[in-house]
């Protein structure tokens, strides 16, 4: 599994990094949690409105920011 989270650094983007983390050590899952913050990529992948998260190249969410408990569920 990867898992990315896009968005240029933003507070909105750090925090659903930090979620994310949160909601992979809940899970017990092993798996790397990749930052993208360089916005060509960002825009190559589709994504117009940050922060997003991204599980293995398919965008589960975009402009928006989940609960933990949300992102969980979604993984």
């Amino acid at each position: 599994m990867k898992i990315e989270v896009l968005g240029s650094g933003c507070p909105k983007c750090i925090e659903l990094e930090k979620r994310v983390r949160e909601a992979v050590k809940r899970k017990g899952i092993n798996v790397k949690v990749e930052h993208v913050y360089d916005v060509a990529v960002i825009i190559e992948r589709n994504v117009f409105s940050t922060p997003a998260l991204v599980v293995d190249g398919k965008i589960l969410v975009s402009g928006a920011l989940p609960t933990t408990e949300e992102i969980v569920k979604l993984l």
